[in-house]
């Protein structure tokens, strides 16, 4: 296992700092995070909030890999099953959530401590995102739908493409409503949707919290290998019946919620569109791809400390590495944690 530091400056951590601590843990899906999370929490006081957006959902257990209660060793866990499938959540939802969680969880003498991997999501909190309204235009929408169903998924991204380079990069030419968004934000205020996040990010500017940012990362072909291996145990554990039980509710696939993986690619089976083998090969392509998309927004976080966990995400060698980068982060808190 080894390190390496997003953090070209190589400055000291600010001792006489007076903002709160934070503690975040990222990396791809299946790369270890959760039983990684878990020890360090228990070593050193923590509460965690999910950095998953999907988390947020009731009734989505298997398809997001959400712990049990009964595996959590009780430790507190938060933002996860707080709103039904139906309900719309953004990243400037979770953002005002997670701050308020980081109040409570400061206030009580514990360390907060985000774990996840929805990039967006867990930035937004870190560096003080100002979330704008950019409108919407509903008739639009409708229009690039149906040009979606005439010319095809690849049609519509490069139509993004044009316009907006940046953020067709980061969508899977499958992401059909983010990429609508896109258009749409395009549409609405004449400027991509990247140039407009740039703003929103205020690259540069101090974060709202003293930051401990660590990455997971592991050789490309044992994580797909990984990727792969939780798609069966999942599919073994009943992703078909729960994403069945979701569509008999009355959950439209047209749902937020629905566009999450296991559960569109799922969906397909369901309908028709797809045989199992096929869904079951197009999931597993799909989470490889939104992998390495993890990996690509996280390589761009600022003070984002990377830990190469190799084969084994339970290495006790890398563990005392983690914790030693934790203790020279918040010495004082710590400190006052176990005091």
């Amino acid at each position: 296992m080894s390190f390496r530091s997003n953090n070209k400056s190589g400055d000291a951590p600010e001792l006489e700092d007076q903002r709160p601590p934070l503690l975040v843990l990222v990396g791809p899906t299946a790369v270890g995070k959760t039983e990684l999370s878990l020890r360090i929490a228990e070593k050193f006081g923590c509460e965690i909030i999910s950095g998953d957006s999907m988390q947020v959902y009731r009734g989505m257990d298997i398809g997001t890999a959400k712990l049990p209660l009964e595996e959590r060793r009780g430790i507190p866990h938060h933002l996860i099953d707080i709103l039904d499938p139906s309900e719309p959540f953004s990243a400037a939802d979770f953002q005002a959530l997670c701050a308020e969680k980081i109040q409570e969880i400061h206030a009580r003498g514990k360390l907060p401590f985000i774990v996840g991997g929805t990039g967006l999501y867990v930035e937004s909190v870190c560096y003080g995102y100002q979330f704008q309204e950019y409108g919407s235009d509903e008739a639009f929408r409708e229009r690039m739908s149906a040009f979606a169903r005439e010319y095809g998924a690849e049609a519509l991204h490069a139509r993004l493409s044009a316009v907006d380079a940046k953020t067709a990069a980061k969508l899977h030419p499958n992401d059909e409503r983010r990429i609508i968004r896109a258009l749409e934000i395009f549409e609405v205020t004449g400027r991509p949707m990247s140039e407009l996040q740039e703003q929103e990010r205020g690259d540069g500017k101090q974060s709202p919290y003293r930051l401990c940012l660590i990455g997971l990362t592991m050789d490309r072909a044992e994580l797909y290998r990984r990727i792969d291996a939780r798609v069966d145990l999942m599919l073994e554990q009943g992703l078909v019946e729960e994403v069945e039980r979701l569509l008999k509710q009355g959950l439209s696939r047209d749902a937020v919620a629905m566009q999450a993986l296991g559960y569109k690619e799922i969906a397909l089976y369901l309908a028709g569109e797809l045989d199992y083998e096929a869904a079951v090969t197009l999931l597993k392509r799909d989470t490889r791809h939104f992998a390495k998309r993890q990996l690509s927004w996280f390589r761009h976080m600022r003070e984002l400390q990377w830990a190469d966990v190799g084969e084994q995400p339970k290495n006790t060698e890398l563990f005392k590495e983690i914790c030693a980068i934790i203790a020279g982060k918040f010495p004082c808190d710590l400190e006052y944690i176990y005091s």
